[in-house]
């Protein structure tokens, strides 16, 4: 009898852990402490270098801990493959890269010394991946079959996290390709490159490398970095992502991950977001984060570098000012929370002005849209991220 009743025993234990295997849930609401104020600060480094000065009171301050201490609990860094452009625009006085490794294990480092958070943004590019615009990394040009493609993706991506996690600065969120609307690799692609453009029925190719990066992540980390796929404007956010994961070949990613900037991204209003959030919450079974958004708070400059914002006609009830930026943020979080989301990252709120050069001018072109007055001191629209919200 006791032999029998141990048997029993051991079948009931087995049963709790084995048998039927369950459906994956909806992923939970986030508890307040738990949701994401985040801040693009990819430029920050190469502002100081070339004068830029950050004040908080009246007081320089680091960037970093700035953010820290109004709300922030997540940097997002972007990362180019091989960014020589980056030096060769300063000429004879260029002195490094920006946006590469050495630069993005820099501000980690200064990320983590402030207690914050990282979401690394791999744009598998040499340059700026966005939209309209994905250019494949020059060392990957002679690339001829999506095998070696295949394998370029997760050597890369595994080398670079790998170096990271030796040195204790492992992210903890890796976002795999940047506003990936049609796809990853294919602006310009020579003949017989194994492009993954979506929008050209490419969606093979496609899944195969955003699997390959993956992977990479996985076994470089396990689950301990979440993994983020991301897409520009919410109105192609259930389309793309349909078929991304058509086929179950791509699954094994944590957020759903989109630009909303509402000035340009006007199919969806900004008193709607929360239906696109819960409605993408709820196909998917993933996270859902806004992971890139901005709001001006001045038609002005500050240097002679035009500026992307400015020109449009603000969003009825939300001036271009200081209050009309802070009041935009906030219904913007609230949307998101009120949708199931996870968080919210703020587009280059430091790009002040200072003397870094990029492609097209020097200075800023988004310093009306950043969390600084145009001496460098804190503005109001960074409150947000401390305001009382409704969970």
């Amino acid at each position: 009898m006791m032999r029998v009743a141990l048997f029993l025993i051991f079948l009931i234990l087995m049963s709790g852990f084995g048998g039927c295997k369950e459906e994956p849930m909806t992923p939970p609401t986030p508890e307040k402490d738990d949701f994401l104020f985040g801040a693009d600060l990819s430029y920050v480094n190469q502002i100081l270098d070339y004068g830029g000065v950050y004040k908080h009171g009246g007081v320089v301050v680091s960037p970093y801990k700035i953010f820290k201490d109004h709300g922030s609990n997540l940097i997002r860094l972007r990362l180019w493959h091989n960014p020589v452009w980056t030096k060769e625009v300063y000429g004879s006085s260029g002195t490094q890269l920006y946006n590469d490794f050495k630069d993005v294990e820099k501000a980690i480092g200064l990320a983590k010394q402030q207690g914050l958070q990282v979401l690394l943004d791999f744009h598998y590019s040499d340059t700026w991946a966005d939209p309209g615009n994905q250019k494949i990394p020059v060392a990957w040009l002679d690339i001829k079959n999506i095998t070696d493609l295949r394998d370029s993706v997760y050597n890369y991506t595994f080398k670079v996290l790998n170096n990271l996690k030796s040195k204790s600065l492992l992210p903890e969120f890796v976002q795999l390709g940047n506003e990936t609307n049609c796809g990853l690799l294919y602006t310009d692609a020579p003949a017989g490159f194994p492009a993954c453009n979506g929008c050209n029925g490419q969606w093979t190719n496609l899944r195969t490398v955003i699997k390959a990066g993956i992977n990479a992540v996985r076994d470089v980390a396990s689950d301990d970095i979440k993994i983020a796929l991301h897409v520009a404007d919410p109105k192609n956010v259930d389309w793309w992502f349909t078929n991304v994961v058509n086929g179950g070949e791509v699954s094994d990613f944590d957020i759903i991950g989109f630009s909303y900037y509402p000035i340009w991204h006007t199919t969806v209003a900004v008193n709607q977001l929360s239906n696109s959030v819960a409605g993408f919450k709820n196909k998917f079974n993933k996270g859902v984060m806004l992971l890139e958004t901005a709001y001006p708070w001045t038609t002005s400059g500050n240097d002679s570098y035009t500026n992307i914002f400015g020109g449009q006609a603000p969003i009825t009830g939300f001036p271009y000012t200081n209050q009309g930026q802070l009041d935009m943020m906030k219904t913007l979080t609230q949307e998101v929370m009120d949708g199931g989301g996870i968080g919210i990252i703020y587009w280059e709120p430091a790009w002040i002005t200072s003397a870094m050069k990029d492609l097209w001018g020097t200075g800023s072109a988004w310093e009306n849209n950043a969390f600084f007055d145009f001496n460098g001191e804190v503005n109001t629209g960074i409150q947000f991220m401390t305001h009382s919200y409704n969970f």
